[in-house]
């Protein structure tokens, strides 16, 4: 039992230290979702610590800055 449990950590050290990407792409088993409706890229100049506040913020729930940035602009824009 004891050696089952060496093999099991040789292969979680092994599994942290590859990158899958290019076997995922390889296997063509990735499926891209695409939203139903179009979507638009924009760009804007934001204040620095703007940005600052949106990491912190997006940090706390697991996202990024520019998704938190998204999600107050939907949830928002109609107060406008």
């Amino acid at each position: 039992m004891k050696i089952q449990h060496k093999k099991v950590d040789r292969q979680v050290r092994e599994f942290h230290k590859r990158d899958l990407g290019h076997d995922i792409a390889i296997s063509r088993s990735a499926v891209v979702v695409r939203p139903k409706v179009r979507q638009f890229p924009t760009s804007i100049m934001l204040d620095p610590t703007i940005i600052t506040k949106l990491k912190e913020k997006a940090e706390t729930r697991g996202i990024g800055y520019q998704t938190m940035l998204k999600i107050i602009v939907h949830e928002h824009v109609n107060q406008y």
